[in-house]
């Protein structure tokens, strides 16, 4: 079942407002901010339009926004963390307002990086367009996942099977549920005209799945590796999907 016309306008607002998000606080990304005083920033946006940190709404999570950084994948925990020269910093925001959720997420490099861990960067962020260029009506879900994991192979990185993308609207997470980003010959579900769903891949450096820490939250890779993810929220149409969540610094 597709959306409203009310509806996607209400969308596309709290899509606009985590795009936003994301962007002001990698704009303030540097060395020597910790990971709360980011946090402060993207809650002052979220703030700023009436919008409702998703994590602290739904799951109580201790934070505005999930900062992970270097081998820490995902959920990371805003605090005391001095953001360092070379990090890799993921950036992950999801809100509500009026009612529906929107999600997204992307890595950035703190420079000076090499460029072992800027390859890493370009080849997530392409692996996310490869697969948005996948969801379209009727095709099937599966091909998210060969398409990434093909990439990732190519390029000597492996994918992280236990996070993947979901369905989002009236609620953070619901139907489709886990939306694999490796390949999956079980998967028989298709991409249906209306759903809005989430796709994230994560492409590490040797790691194939995350743990969870002492913290009850902060997902860290099983070696110890890099990693990164890019994340959109996107309506599935008979052509391309239309992205949320896009920033205004991504092409078109």
């Amino acid at each position: 079942m597709g959306l409203t016309k009310e509806e996607m306008k209400k969308m596309r607002r709290i899509g606009k407002v985590v795009a936003e998000t994301i962007e002001v606080m990698r704009d303030h990304l540097e060395p020597g901010i910790t990971t709360g005083e980011l946090d402060d920033i993207g809650r002052d946006v979220l703030e700023r339009h009436g919008a409702r940190s998703a994590p602290e709404l739904v799951y109580d999570f201790p934070g505005a926004t999930c900062i992970s950084v270097n081998e820490r994948a995902a959920h990371g925990i805003p605090g005391d963390l001095v953001v360092e020269p070379g990090d890799l910093v993921n950036i992950d925001v999801s809100a509500e307002l009026d009612g529906f959720f929107a999600d997204s997420g992307a890595s950035f490099g703190v420079d000076p990086i090499d460029d072992a861990k800027q390859d890493l960067l370009d080849a997530t962020k392409e692996a996310l367009e490869k697969a948005m260029s996948m969801a379209r009506h009727g095709r099937p879900i599966k091909l998210v996942g060969r398409v990434v994991q093909g990439m990732a192979d190519e390029r000597g990185y492996t994918v992280i099977r236990n996070l993947g993308g979901h369905g989002i609207g009236r609620k953070l997470h619901q139907r489709p549920s886990f939306i694999p980003h490796f390949f999956d010959r079980r998967e028989k579900r298709r991409f249906q005209e209306g759903q809005v769903l989430t796709l994230e891949p994560f492409l590490a450096m040797g790691a194939r799945r995350v743990e969870e820490l002492d913290d009850g939250w902060t997902l860290r890779t099983e070696n110890h590796g890099l990693v990164a993810q890019f994340e959109h929220t996107l309506v599935i149409t008979r052509g391309e999907p239309i992205v949320l969540t896009r920033r205004s610094d991504e092409v078109q």
